[in-house]
């Protein structure tokens, strides 16, 4: 629980939105496939924004790698939902995500130059930190099918590549 309420904090402070009464423990696979999801898509969203503004061939061919292997895990768990003929459910995490997302990229948009790569880059590692926190530690060990348990646990393995890479490039713009 300590993880979790770290992790749902960081969530916040990172986004903005105050901590949520809810618990993300308590959310059944549907709801936290949806919670990835979003997170994926966000994270999306932020490296089209920096394929837009930034000039450093570092930040680009991370944007580009974000984009690719997002959507990659992303395509794989909706394949899987298929499969299993389930949609993915809304919830309160995943609509908090939403919500700040925007304000984020409204921040973003308005730097230009190292100013701009460096909050990206530090934004990329405050991200997948605590994702990689929560999912890792809140997600992984309350997931109950075992095929969402083992998409869940690939992903975390190339999210936490991202994390290393993100705090290379933050190192890296200093």
């Amino acid at each position: 629980m300590k993880h979790l309420a770290i992790a749902i904090l960081a969530l916040s402070m990172l986004t903005g939105a105050p901590a949520v009464a809810q618990d993300a423990a308590d959310l059944n696979d549907l709801e936290i496939a949806h919670v990835a999801y979003t997170a994926d898509n966000i994270d999306i969203r932020y490296a089209h924004l920096a394929l837009a503004l930034t000039n450093s061939p570092e930040v680009r061919t991370f944007a580009e790698t974000m984009i690719r292997d997002h959507t990659a895990v992303n395509d794989q768990a909706l394949a899987l939902l298929a499969k299993l003929n389930a949609q993915p459910q809304d919830n309160f995490l995943s609509r908090t995500l939403n919500a700040n997302a925007d304000k984020i990229i409204d921040d973003l948009s308005a730097l230009r130059g190292i100013d701009f790569d460096r909050a990206y880059a530090a934004n990329e590692l405050a991200y997948h930190k605590a994702v990689n926190e929560l999912v890792e530690n809140s997600f992984i060990p309350n997931i109950d099918h075992p095929e969402v348990k083992a998409l869940f646990e690939q992903g975390l393995e190339i999210f936490k590549v991202h994390e290393g890479h993100a705090a290379h490039m933050v190192q890296a713009l200093k």
